[in-house]
């Protein structure tokens, strides 16, 4: 059964647009997972300007489900993560500037770093994912880092679908193939959405969860979050 795990960054934007502790990321958390949510999102950038650091301490303290920290691996990053101790911390290749991620690592040229980055966190006992592109060929290095997942990087799939679903998928069925011949474990995010996701899940096999937040946050403002959290775990049932 695939998870849904809720990105809530859009909540603390929303928060920090204004100051003050309105809406309260923590009590949103608590929401999604009493709706239903089988795992919250969080990706805490250099700047603030959404999740901060401290929120995810707290958060880290409350949540009942598992806990899912993505980012860039900087020194400030993998001592939050080691201090906090997620169910699972997923690599992301962001610039400090970026807006939002848009590549995944090439695990070839950086095999050695990623190597003694996921040490790094399995001797800490959490769960490693790297976001990648799919790109098959990557899958073996990936394998390499002794990670336990690949995240695939989803936003080709999810323009690619709206005039091609077959031709969008093929590429993320063939990583996630490989991905099992490895032994790696599948999660996806970027750009999954209520129109996309249910075919996404249907053909990418053993796909072990999903990280949605922009979608799903949007939605909520028209549907309610109770009702799109619901939502989006009937696509993936």
């Amino acid at each position: 059964m695939t998870r849904l795990s809720v990105n809530i960054n859009k909540i603390a934007t929303l928060r920090n647009s204004r100051g003050g502790n309105m809406p309260d990321v923590c009590k949103a958390a608590l929401d999604c997972e009493r709706f239903g949510a089988e795992g919250i999102t969080v990706h805490p950038r250099p700047d603030h300007r959404h999740i901060r650091y401290e929120d995810v301490r707290d958060l880290s303290k409350i949540l009942t489900t598992e806990f899912n920290i993505e980012g860039y691996p900087s020194e400030d990053f993998i001592r939050l993560v080691c201090e906090v101790h997620p169910a699972q911390v997923t690599l992301v290749p962001d610039a400090p500037d970026a807006i939002t991620s848009n590549a995944g690592w090439d695990t070839r040229t950086n095999l050695d770093m990623l190597k003694k980055i996921v040490s790094t966190f399995k001797s800490e006992g959490i769960r490693v994912s790297i976001f990648l592109d799919p790109v098959k060929e990557l899958v073996p290095y990936a394998a390499e880092t002794g990670t336990d997942r690949i995240e695939l990087y989803t936003e080709g799939y999810a323009k690619g679908y709206v005039t091609d679903p077959a031709a969008a998928i093929a590429p993320y069925a063939e990583t996630a193939l490989e991905a099992a011949k490895h032994g790696l474990g599948v999660n996806g995010g970027h750009d999954l959405s209520l129109e996309n996701l249910k075919y996404f899940a249907q053909h990418i096999p053993n796909l072990d969860e999903v990280s949605i937040g922009h979608a799903l946050i949007c939605d909520a403002l028209y549907l309610g979050l109770e009702n799109t959290v619901r939502l989006y775990l009937n696509q993936l049932r």
